[in-house]
């Protein structure tokens, strides 16, 4: 594919406000996405095609919802301890498959760098591993429930 049509596909990208555009050519390829920054995006790409970088979109605050008698977070409540939280937006997995064990247990004692569960996203699996060393608090998602970014999953003490 000429390097110009990417170009002008990447202009009409920005000037619209579409996410995505995916262009097949013969066995070519080109496929080009927004996303916040700080995110990145790994997608199965055509062996003759060439990845591009698109133009993020930029970051939008997110607010917290607020429970109106109290005023406070709504939310499980935490435990004292580190809070270890989803880096990115996925379907949270307890364990390496469903017929499997789940990597950790509340009461578990578990090392820095140990994983406590995955986050599938867009096809990828990304282990979300212990900050510290300590015991296992609290689990505060579900296996194969959506989570957001900067969620919190687990609790360590």
């Amino acid at each position: 594919m000429d390097l110009r049509k990417i170009k002008k596909l990447i202009d009409l990208l920005e000037e619209s406000n579409l996410a995505e555009i995916e262009i097949k050519e013969g066995e070519e390829s080109v496929r080009l996405a927004r996303t916040p920054k700080g995110y990145a995006i790994a997608a199965p790409m055509a062996s003759h095609a060439a990845p591009i970088a698109a133009p993020a979109l930029p970051a939008m605050p997110m607010q917290s919802p607020v429970d109106a008698a109290t005023g406070g977070a709504v939310g499980p409540e935490l435990a004292n301890g580190t809070v270890v939280r989803a880096p990115m937006v996925g379907t949270f997995y307890a364990a390496p498959a469903p017929d499997k064990p789940p990597f950790v247990s509340v009461g578990q004692q578990v090392k820095a760098g140990e994983t406590l569960g995955i986050i599938e996203a867009m096809k990828m699996f990304n282990p979300i591993e212990a900050e510290i060393s300590g015991t296992v608090l609290q689990i505060l998602t579900e296996s194969g429930q959506p989570v957001e970014f900067d969620e919190p999953l687990f609790v360590i003490g």
